[in-house]
């Protein structure tokens, strides 16, 4: 139901909405359309850019990823722009932010129960119950070919193998000319499938063109330590998921920015992590995570 040729235009004005909904501050900030969605900019200017495609869905994860990093951008102290105290901590933990709207948020049931009649109103061809719709945003996709498409237990397949290949190439291993065809056979190996060209292998992400190596990881990074803020959050906040049935993530907003924005780098990344959530990173909340949203999903 959401493969489907839904005008682009269409698509962005729900993204809009979609933006308005989390609390997207326009005055500071705009959407635009990419090649490859990127956020960029400080608390005063920050632009978001995404793209439309043929499944509606992988338009509007892209959207709500880049809020996550907006998000952050934004809540950082205006007070201290231009100096380090008025910068993101790093990059694990912006794609903790990013992630986190993304998945534990945008893949979330209670999102979709506000969402989806939203959804219906602008698309009146999607004809599904929040069941199906739940378990279509959670399907493993095993043949995905983009990262940013990926589900969220194949996506860190995607990261592993750009890891290594990062690697490879630092340490003289294999030339740039090999990544190509290295590529291909690790997307053959690892997921079962193989790029029919580059577009859709070793230049589907801006990343190395720009010369950011050792990103990638921070993905995998970012989603484990997303899990764990998530987890602090539910604790924190009084009846958060039924706050988001509701259409409502200011109280979401205001403990993300009162636990980690707010900081900018005064801290280590560890040091951040055990002060706003009060222990050390730890992957057991993503596992347990992972574990209990896709045995019930799969019943297994």
């Amino acid at each position: 139901t959401f493969e489907n040729n839904f005008s682009g235009e269409k698509q962005r004005e729900f993204a809009q909405h979609v933006l308005d909904i989390l609390g997207f501050k326009w005055e500071y900030g705009r959407l635009d359309t990419a090649p490859h969605p990127f956020t960029s900019g400080t608390q005063y200017d920050v632009r978001v850019t995404t793209r439309f495609e043929y499944n509606l869905l992988d338009g509007l994860f892209s959207t709500i990823h880049e809020f996550g990093h907006a998000n952050y951008t934004l809540g950082l102290p205006k007070e201290k722009y231009g100096t380090p105290l008025g910068e993101s901590r790093g990059f694990t933990f912006h794609e903790s932010q990013s992630r986190l709207w993304e998945n534990h948020i945008g893949r979330s049931r209670p999102f979709w129960e506000y969402i989806l009649p939203e959804l219906k109103k602008k698309f009146p061809s999607i004809d599904a119950s929040i069941e199906d719709v739940y378990k279509t945003v959670n399907k493993v996709h095993e043949d995905n070919l983009i990262r940013v498409d990926a589900d969220e237990l194949t996506y860190h397949m995607h990261i592993i193998l750009r890891f290594e290949i990062e690697n490879d190439l630092i340490e003289n291993n294999i030339e740039v000319k090999e990544i190509p065809s290295v590529w291909n056979d690790k997307m053959e190996n690892y997921l079962g499938v193989r790029p029919e060209n580059d577009s859709e292998g070793c230049l589907q992400d801006v990343h190395w063109s720009h010369g950011s190596f050792g990103y990638f990881p921070t993905y995998s990074l970012g989603s484990v330590l997303s899990a764990q803020i998530y987890n602090s959050a539910k604790n924190d906040i009084d009846r958060l998921e039924e706050k988001m049935r509701n259409g409502k993530f200011e109280s979401l907003k205001k403990w993300l920015t009162e636990k980690i924005h707010r900081y900018g780098k005064r801290y280590t990344t560890n040091e951040l992590i055990q002060k706003s959530i009060g222990e050390e990173f730890n992957p057991s909340h993503f596992i347990d995570y992972i574990k209990n949203k896709y045995s019930e999903i799969y019943e297994i």
